[in-house]
C-alpha cells in the first residue's frame, strides 16, 4: 500500500516535468496574448512614471493588458512614503494586493486616515466599481491592480485631480 501511494505521488510531483518540457520565455505586456504566458521577477519589472490622473511621485508598470481598452489588465504602482490619493472612485471594480510596505484604505467622500484601514504586506482588498475610498503610505510601497479595463480615477473634488492641475500648468507656462 505505501509503495503503491508512493508511486502515485511521484508520478503527480514528475508529470509536470514531462508535459512541460519546452523552454518558457518572458514577454513585453504589449506582446502578450491569452494564449502565451508572461513571467515577471522582481528585477523584470519595467517602472514608468506613474499615470497623469495620479498624483506625482508613483512609478507603474504594467504587468498585463492595456489600461485604455476592454479587457483585463495587471498593474503595480510603487509609491513613496506620505503619499496619498484623494477619495475617488473607478468605473470598473478594483482588485488590489500589497506586494510590499503597507497601505492605507478608507471609505468615503472625505480623506479621514483615522477611518482606514492598514492592509500590511500580503493583504488584499477589492473596491466595487463607484466605490468611494482613498488612500495613503507611511513607507514606500508597492501595490498590484487588476481588474477590467478601462481603468478610470474620477476623484469626489473635482480640484483634487492632478489632471486639471497640469492642465493649468501647461497652459500658464510662456
Amino acid at each position: 500500500m505505501i509503495r503503491i501511494l508512493l508511486l502515485v505521488v511521484i508520478a503527480v510531483l514528475t508529470a509536470p516535468l514531462a508535459v512541460g518540457q519546452e523552454k518558457t520565455t518572458q514577454k513585453k505586456p504589449e506582446t502578450a496574448t491569452a494564449k502565451s504566458m508572461s513571467v515577471y521577477a522582481p528585477t523584470d519589472v519595467t517602472w514608468q512614471e506613474g499615470p497623469a490622473s495620479l498624483p506625482a511621485g508613483a512609478k507603474l508598470a504594467v504587468l498585463e493588458g492595456d489600461l485604455t481598452k476592454a479587457g483585463p489588465f495587471t498593474m503595480r504602482l510603487l509609491v513613496p512614503g506620505g503619499y496619498r490619493v484623494p477619495p475617488h472612485s473607478h468605473g470598473n471594480i478594483e482588485h488590489l494586493t500589497v506586494v510590499s510596505g503597507t497601505f492605507y484604505v478608507g471609505m468615503g467622500e472625505k480623506f479621514d486616515e483615522s477611518a482606514g484601514r492598514e492592509l500590511p504586506a500580503g493583504s488584499f482588498a477589492f473596491m466595487p466599481a463607484g466605490m468611494r475610498h482613498f488612500a495613503w503610505t507611511k513607507g514606500e510601497t508597492v501595490v498590484q491592480v487588476h481588474g477590467v479595463g478601462p481603468w478610470s480615477i474620477t476623484y469626489v473634488n473635482p480640484t483634487d485631480d492632478p489632471r486639471k492641475s497640469a492642465a493649468k500648468t501647461t497652459v500658464n507656462k510662456p
